[in-house]
């Protein structure tokens, strides 16, 4: 059975796990985002640490490629300190995840049926 609800009206929002989010940038190499935890009447919570994430983009073949990545601080200036090697881990990570899947679609064995659920022929 689904953990999924059935109706829109379901979904509930976690009130303790309520967050404001705020948003850095140096206009060049990226943005940090910073999820400050709240409580329900908004105030800050101070026994929950706040999360941070990077978001930069480098340019490939393709064009712009978008990275993004937890950054394990606990101020937003360790944060800034910390962002080049977690854009760096992020990206890293990108890499070995596309490795494995060409790895994985390079071992598939492809059956006619395969082919023509690919094709999106009925026969």
């Amino acid at each position: 059975m689904s953990n999924q609800p059935e109706k829109l009206s379901d979904v509930k929002m976690d009130a303790a796990g309520l967050c404001r989010e705020e948003a850095y940038t140096d206009l060049k190499t990226g943005s940090i985002r910073k999820l400050v935890p709240v409580k329900a009447d908004g105030t800050e919570d101070p026994s929950r640490d706040p999360v941070f994430t990077g978001h930069t983009q480098i340019m490939s073949p393709q064009g712009p490629l978008p990275i993004q990545g937890t950054i394990e601080a606990k101020t937003l200036e360790e944060a800034v300190e910390k962002f080049p090697q977690a854009m760096e881990d992020a990206m890293t990570r990108m890499i070995e995840e596309a490795q494995q899947y060409q790895r994985e679609q390079a071992g598939k064995i492809v059956t006619p049926a395969d082919l023509k659920k690919e094709s999106g022929l009925i026969i």
